[in-house]
């Protein structure tokens, strides 16, 4: 099962591309209204765009059921309970464990000598 939605999949992610790929932008049609002979096309005088607009809506919504589906074929082939997940929550470490960054750099920085009290350090006179 998993195998033929991947397969629908990546044949709608290809097909997604070769539609926008082939439609026109908006500046081509501009050349239609000097007689560009839009009545004789495959797709009538509309042109093409209404056609390519809805087979992309199409091939998108196929792509987003099949994106949902495989999501859903991976969870439950993940062989995790659901009843495993509030435990897995209970068991991480709480923020009070993890130490701060003030705590970090107190045991990581030495000490050059400052003295510990302002009382050795002789005070600079007034002027």
């Amino acid at each position: 099962m998993e195998k033929i939605v991947l397969i629908v999949h990546i044949l709608t992610a290809l097909g997604i591309v070769a539609l926008i790929l082939m439609q026109q932008g908006k500046g081509a049609s501009a050349g239609a209204s000097f007689g560009g002979g839009a009545s004789q096309t495959v797709f009538g005088s509309e042109g093409s765009g209404n056609f390519f607009t809805r087979a992309t809506a199409i091939f998108a919504f196929v792509f987003f059921c099949t994106s949902f589906g495989l999501a859903i074929i991976a969870k439950n082939s993940a062989n995790i309970p659901d009843e495993a997940i509030p435990a897995m929550i209970e068991s991480a470490p709480a923020m009070s464990d993890v130490p701060t960054a003030a705590e970090e750099a107190q045991s990581d920085v030495p000490s050059v000598g400052v003295p510990e009290s302002t009382d050795d350090v002789p005070a600079v006179p007034a002027e």
